[in-house]
């Protein structure tokens, strides 16, 4: 599944296609759920070249002089560019790409092409979308930002993984990278997000910003130490001891019983 550092891989890709004339466009039905109705990218776009490459959390933006077309790309989106795709896999994806799973292609005035490819179908395109709903991005994150991203204004808040996968408060976190970014922080998944003491809050911002940035030079968010223990009877890889399994925050989530208890 593609998180944060998926799409950063993809905004690289992209920066191919910058000052290329977009000379066609087209989008699938479900992919252009992600457009206000009436909007017609094929009628708008053409004529325009992308001149700017940006990402926001798992938001991919391109730039025209005009609007910024939106690329999300769900559970199993990727993109591809002249035939080359921003990674050779994803975790859960199906480790091919095949014309029926095209959902949204930009063709260039010089005949090279720009595919949005999902099997799964959740990918979606938007014009001008809204950043402004975004937290802070989570490769640039600061300590001030995670502490304010943790906090509530009555109460305990919402487990500690919620509060990660939440795109308003931090962009970018997924479910891979937020079950090892915890396993490595030795923080239980379902504390509270209030209930970290300053030193925990600066090792979990020490934990996140080293996971990412470790995992990037890896190949993806798939490439965790903690992955091989996200299965049934699975031992955790520092101690030995059994993982637990539990959905947090609406998603399967993996700890130890030992150092995450």
């Amino acid at each position: 599944m593609p998180e944060i550092l998926e799409i950063e891989y993809y905004r690289q890709l992209a920066e191919a296609a910058l000052e290329r004339e977009i000379a066609a466009v087209w989008v699938d039905e479900l992919a252009s759920r992600g457009l206000e109705p009436g909007v017609d990218l094929a009628a708008i776009l053409p004529g325009l070249s992308f001149v700017a490459a940006r990402r926001r959390g798992k938001l991919l933006v391109l730039d025209t002089e005009g609007p910024s077309m939106g690329l999300r790309f769900g559970m199993t989106g990727g993109l591809l560019l002249d035939g080359v795709a921003g990674i050779d896999r994803l975790r859960y994806g199906p480790g091919s790409y095949e014309p029926r799973w095209i959902r949204a292609r930009v063709t260039f005035a010089d005949g090279g092409e720009l595919l949005l490819h999902d099997p799964r179908r959740l990918g979606r395109v938007s014009l001008d979308p809204d950043e402004g709903a975004l937290g802070p991005d989570a490769l640039s994150l600061s300590i001030g930002e995670l502490r304010t991203a943790l906090a509530v204004r009555h109460g305990e808040g919402p487990p500690i993984k919620a509060r990660l996968l939440d795109q308003s408060k931090i962009a970018g976190v997924g479910n891979l990278l937020a079950d090892e970014i915890l396993w490595r922080a030795s923080i239980d998944p379902r504390r509270p997000s209030t209930s970290l003491s300053p030193a925990e809050l600066r090792l979990l911002h020490r934990h996140l910003r080293s996971t990412l940035d470790q995992l990037f030079e890896r190949g993806g968010s798939h490439t965790g130490d903690h992955m091989e223990a996200r299965r049934p009877q699975g031992r955790c890889p520092k101690d030995g001891a059994a993982m637990h399994r539990a959905t947090i925050g609406g998603r399967t989530t993996w700890w130890c019983s030992a150092h995450q208890a």
